[in-house]
């Protein structure tokens, strides 16, 4: 699928350095963070500037070779999965925060700036940058942008595409399209900055974005409210949330969940009770004391036995690294760990998690829940080894039973994650038929020779 002549048009363009070519490099690069089975690019290529970026997507468009932008390919669908024989392109050379603008709040930045990073620089500056995925460490803004990523702070800030004023990109021919920008309000044109934002990579390739910024909030208070019974917990979150408040952050871990992260963490976390949760208010300090004195009384009204109120920063950050770790401490459980993004209305979170422990129970398997509950996307994580075959088509019934109770709960099939490879299977259950080939049709007059990450969102 990959040429030599093609090969040796990206040397010229990129340089011999930046197109990889070995096959410890491909193989590097034919997997992501997904169980999915890997697919060996035929070259990786590494542009070192935007004009560089522009001539590999022409390039790829002309030979037709498949094309898969990845940024630390963090994502959990298989977005960064590439077609066997293809292209990979990495934007990590393309890492430069172009511009932070602190009298316009906004911010222009190149698709390989990491996420965490960017938010640092952004803090430095007095001004912030709401949107934490859990991989923010190592994930970058464009692969957010292309995941439409979420986070913690999702319930009350939103998500990636709540902060994308604009894009820059390029179409199949290599030409630059301009969406969006520096303006709060901007109608021009058609909203090809919303038709980007959690494409996946199908529809363009990024080359700049323009990220929305806000003033941090004045004030902040956290807390750990503590469960004997995960129902309790569970139902909760739906009457703070009835209860017209709002947490910047309001997250759920079960017992197994809180046993195994204390074992990573050591964060201090109670090891005895079989739900937690984890609230942050935050805004003007008279409202952040007026809405902590209210969830600590829900909390209590609705059992909980115990709530740790966090008495500084550095005792809010230890929990709040502890909740980020999550993943982390289970991925140490078992050889293989299947964590899914199913999401429901959050007044069917008490369903959800008891639906959950009837599947566990259901298929004989492991499997440790936490997630943003307060905006309903939660994390059922399943422990496993793939390796065993038998337990492996347990887990295989778990996660598609886990979808169907989602949807039939009026829920979703991703809060955060993106359908990639691993969901496109399940997408014609949540929407129609006509849904996926209104989308093929979008792509395929957008990109005729369907080299842009082709099979991810809605199969081939």
């Amino acid at each position: 699928m990959t040429t030599h002549a093609l090969i040796k048009d990206f040397q010229e363009a990129l340089g011999k350095d930046n197109v990889l070519g070995a096959e410890a490099d491909r193989y590097a690069y034919s997997y992501d963070s997904a169980v999915l089975e890997p697919a060996v690019p035929g070259v990786v290529v590494r542009p070192t500037d935007v004009a560089g970026l522009g001539k590999v997507v022409k390039l790829c468009n002309d030979a037709g070779a498949p094309l898969t932008v990845r940024g630390s390919g963090t994502n959990l669908s298989g977005g960064t999965i590439p077609k066997t024989g293809g292209v990979v392109v990495l934007t990590g050379a393309l890492n430069k925060i172009l511009e932070i603008n602190t009298e316009d709040l906004y911010a222009r930045v190149e698709p390989g700036v990491i996420t965490a990073k960017f938010a640092a620089a952004v803090q430095a500056k007095g001004l912030f940058y709401p949107p934490d995925p859990g991989s923010q460490a190592v994930s970058t803004l464009g692969g957010n942008v292309a995941e439409n990523a979420g986070g913690l702070r999702g319930l009350k800030y939103g998500v990636t595409k709540d902060y994308v004023m604009g894009v820059h990109f390029f179409d199949t021919d290599g030409e630059l399209i301009k969406a969006g920008g520096r303006t709060v309000k901007c109608v021009t044109g058609l909203n090809l900055t919303g038709l980007m934002v959690g494409s996946e990579g199908t529809l363009g390739v990024l080359s700049e974005i323009f990220l929305k910024l806000v003033p941090p909030p004045a004030a902040a208070k956290a807390m750990m409210a503590i469960f004997d019974d995960v129902e309790a917990a569970s139902q909760t979150v739906s009457a703070i949330i009835a209860a017209k408040i709002v947490p910047a952050t309001l997250e759920f871990l079960d017992n197994f969940t809180i046993r195994t992260v204390e074992d990573f963490s050591h964060a201090g976390l109670p090891i005895d009770a079989k739900a937690l949760l984890l609230i942050e208010v935050d805004g003007h300090p008279a409202m952040v004391a007026e809405d902590a004195a209210k969830v600590e009384e829900l909390c209590r009204a609705h059992g909980a036995k115990r709530i740790q109120v966090a008495k500084d920063a550095a005792e809010r950050n230890k929990v709040w690294e502890a909740r980020r770790a999550a993943l982390s401490a289970l991925a140490r459980v078992a050889p293989t760990t299947v964590l899914e993004d199913a999401t429901v209305p959050r007044s069917q979170i008490p369903a959800m998690i008891k639906a959950l422990d009837g599947i566990a129970a259901k298929y004989k398997l492991t499997i440790g829940t936490f997630g943003h509950a307060g905006d309903g996307n939660l994390h059922p994580t399943i422990l496993t080894d793939k390796r065993n075959a038998e337990e492996w088509r347990r887990v295989e019934d778990a996660v598609d039973e886990i979808f169907d109770v989602a949807l039939a709960l009026g829920g979703t099939l991703s809060g955060e994650h993106g359908i990639g490879l691993a969901k496109a299977k399940y997408l014609e259950k949540e929407t129609t038929r006509g849904t996926i080939l209104y989308s093929r049709r979008l792509k395929k007059a957008l990109d005729p020779k369907g080299i842009l990450n082709p099979g991810k969102i809605m199969g081939e």
